[in-house]
């Protein structure tokens, strides 16, 4: 069973992530017309489409698209328990928190890797076309971090900064909400 849950879990958290990044996407004002972009429109679309006619934006950002994130990461803690310990979860509350403080981790490390990607890329291949998207994306995380610390002799140390920033901010999440990664009740 355990490789089952890691298959499920892992395609589930798959599409969590392009909801994510949907969503960071649209809050950065990324270009939509990039094939990276297009893709995660196309992938994301047939569920987050028809919950936008119930579901308001609030100040350009798309609620939808992160409440399916949302809703997808507390079925992809249903499943592993479920597929993991034959019961479903039985206090929903901390199922409910466990799962955002799940989606915030989600949105840490996308940022991570898009820092890390951008990173590489500018050394190897800045004018690919995935590189303009992975600027705007990462630009609202750098962007205040570049203003405190400018570049220093032609080297932008922002992208370092801001990632052990995020780190830091992970470990100070796990460490203080550790009972809600180990304490999900089964029935």
């Amino acid at each position: 069973m355990q490789a089952l849950e890691f298959v499920v879990r892992t395609l589930l958290e798959l599409y969590t992530y392009t909801f994510v990044l949907r969503f960071l996407l649209q809050w950065a004002r990324a270009d939509f017309h990039n094939p990276l972009s297009q893709f995660i429109i196309q992938v994301t679309d047939p569920l987050v489409r028809p919950l936008r006619r119930i579901i308001p934006g609030l100040r350009g950002l798309d609620l939808s698209t992160m409440l399916v994130a949302y809703l997808l990461v507390i079925l992809t803690s249903t499943v592993s328990v479920l597929l993991l310990y034959k019961g479903l979860p039985t206090n929903i509350t901390l199922l409910l928190v466990k799962s955002l403080v799940d989606l915030v981790m989600i949105v840490i490390n996308m940022m991570l890797i898009a820092i890390l990607v951008m990173v590489v890329l500018s050394w190897v291949a800045p004018y690919h076309p995935i590189a303009g998207v992975l600027r705007a994306l990462t630009g609202p995380v750098l962007r205040p971090v570049q203003r405190l610390v400018p570049a220093i002799a032609g080297l932008d140390l922002s992208p370092m900064l801001a990632a052990i920033a995020l780190v830091a901010v992970k470990i100070l999440i796990e460490s203080n909400v550790p009972m809600l990664y180990n304490s999900l009740v089964v029935g």
